[in-house]
């Protein structure tokens, strides 16, 4: 249930639609709220209660004795007490408990609620530019609460028309959801013809249209056939104000690759399309004869395939970690990786045996997980040894691509790209943080892409850092991040004592979203609940059934 208030509140029930497809996108201009920037709200009116999952904002909250990492990269320091007056960030003083107080010290901040902090270290909530729904069976409320109970505060629905609703009744906190910044396909909320949404002396008028219904990422993925029309679309969307992505088309890269959509003004290149093709000697990928692009088996083999190709042979390496690397750092694109979706690739089994499935993957999730020649993204099988070979190359060919990228002045955002192939919405924003940590970026920069990098590439001055000032979007941690990102999970990870008694942290003890304080392990619960709810019916199938122990 989403809480609304005092009440309980069911899941939205939407059109079921794809998102980032021209189909998709006829909508009534006045359908969508305007997407304003968020705005600081010192002063609140009241503090509203979300059963016992929530409370907030307050007029005066005080976070005691904490350490903080600011989230632009820098080190923590501390410990400070935090003050934040409705949605805001307005106070950080520094505290030291082992200090001789002094006649002119202050005295320690009070409020409406105090929350000691001893041991705990704060950090700006995170933000996932890229998180898809799915469709209506897969509960929202399911879907924000791991969000928020992983540290997201503000996501990227890729299926826009489930939060229709939500866009108008999130902002003012009538509901408990992350910020909902949605993707949209080129041309979403207008009733632009496709002929017009096709001639690119239109693409000024679309754009303006789309940023006036409130619309601030748009996605161009239909477009790579045409790279005049990309192009004329991409422009137009930065002049009006907002900013364009693209997942590269496989089926297109003869047309936009990767440097090409960076060169032609797109804000943010998507996942690991387009990067090795931008490298080989020839304008396309080695295609086999049997190549369809809607068999998706074979599309995601040759995604592999096109990264050995590049990373054996030493002058297009040498081509895609240099040339390629500083001509898209030159046009100041951003990249966004999305590499916890594709991680089953290199090892299905053990994306399919992750121990959270059982209590908080959705039923519905896991079956659209499962094997099958129809849903997207469950193309696992006929997967073979050497399949998953080829995707560990991969990924560590985009992992050094990843780093020269950052190292040389590029900014990397984050975003998941969950739920798909056996990576759980939630969980996979810590997964992320890992696998992007493989590239050898310090784990500073990797939380800076989470939370600063973020704010910025999606247009928002007030978000992503700890500071007087911004907005209170932050998490309340059980260890420092920095050291190990499993201290973001609800469960926490496990150390050993001095007595060589092992235990488990708590995770993020706290998320904080908008001033409002988040109790997470009581989200968490209801998270198993509605999980439990889901699999009352389940049996086994191909995938557990060998592993029954009682069959």
């Amino acid at each position: 249930m989403n809480i609304k208030l005092t009440q309980f509140v069911p899941a939205k029930k939407a059109l079921q639609v794809l998102a980032v497809t021209l189909a998709s996108a006829i909508l009534a201009g006045n359908t969508w709220a305007q997407a304003e920037k968020v705005q600081l709200r010192p002063n609140p009116k009241e503090t509203k209660q979300f059963g016992n999952l929530a409370e907030g904002p307050y007029k005066r909250l005080v976070i005691r004795n904490v350490m903080v990492i600011p989230g632009h990269g820098g080190p923590a320091r501390g410990p400070f007490d935090i003050l934040v007056t409705g949605n805001v960030i307005s106070e950080i003083r520094r505290y030291d408990a082992f200090a001789e107080p002094a006649a002119d010290d202050e005295p320690r901040l009070t409020g409406d609620r105090i929350i000691e902090g001893d041991g705990k270290y704060v950090m700006p909530g995170m933000i996932n530019l890229h998180l898809h729904f799915r469709e209506d069976e897969l509960p929202l409320d399911y879907i924000y609460y791991m969000q928020l109970a992983t540290g997201v505060t503000s996501v990227g629905p890729a299926e826009p028309d489930r939060v229709i609703d939500d866009m108008k009744t999130e902002p003012k906190n009538e509901i408990l959801a992350p910020r909902l910044f949605p993707l949209h396909g080129w041309g979403g909320t207008t009733d632009f013809s496709e002929a017009e949404l096709r001639d690119p002396s239109l693409a000024s008028k679309v754009a303006q249209k789309m940023v006036k219904n409130g619309v601030r990422q748009v996605y161009l993925n239909d477009l790579c056939w045409n790279a005049e029309l990309f192009g004329a679309a991409a422009k137009a969307i930065t002049a009006a104000g907002a900013i364009s992505a693209v997942h590269i088309q496989p089926s297109s890269t003869s047309e936009v690759n990767a440097l090409d959509a960076a060169k032609l003004g797109v804000t943010m290149i998507v996942h690991h399309y387009g990067y090795a093709e931008s490298a080989l000697d020839r304008t396309i990928q080695d295609y086999p004869d049997d190549y369809n692009f809607y068999d998706e088996n074979k599309r995601f083999r040759e995604a592999g395939r096109v990264w050995e190709e590049v990373g054996t042979n030493p002058e297009m390496k040498a081509r895609l970690l240099n040339d390629v690397v500083d001509e898209l750092v030159a046009t100041g694109v951003v990249m966004q990786p999305n590499r916890s979706t594709y991680e089953a690739n290199r090892d299905v089994i053990r994306g399919q045996s992750l121990p959270w499935h059982e209590k908080y993957t959705h039923q519905q999730l896991w079956e659209w997980h499962l094997p099958s020649a129809s849903n997207h993204a469950s193309f696992q099988y006929d997967w073979t040894s050497y399949d998953e070979y080829l995707w560990h190359n991969l990924y560590d060919l985009w992992g050094d691509l990843i780093y020269e990228f950052n190292n040389r002045g590029g900014m990397v955002a984050f975003g998941t790209d969950d739920n798909y192939q056996w990576s759980t919405g939630g969980f996979g924003n810590v997964r992320e943080l890992q696998l992007v940590l493989e590239s050898g970026m310090h784990p500073l920069e990797v939380l800076q892409t989470a939370t600063y990098n973020s704010a910025k590439t999606i247009l928002e001055p007030k978000l992503g850092l700890v500071k007087e000032g911004y907005i209170a979007d932050l998490l309340i941690v059980d260890g420092s991040p920095a050291k190990d990102f499993k201290y973001l999970y609800p469960f926490g990870a496990i150390r050993m004592k001095e007595n060589r008694e092992m235990y488990r942290t708590q995770g993020i003890v706290h998320t904080i979203k908008d001033g409002i304080v988040i109790n997470n392990s009581a989200v968490m619960e209801e998270v198993a609940r509605i999980v439990k709810e889901s699999k009352k019916d389940a049996g086994p199938d191909i995938v557990t059934e060998p592993f029954l122990v009682n069959p």
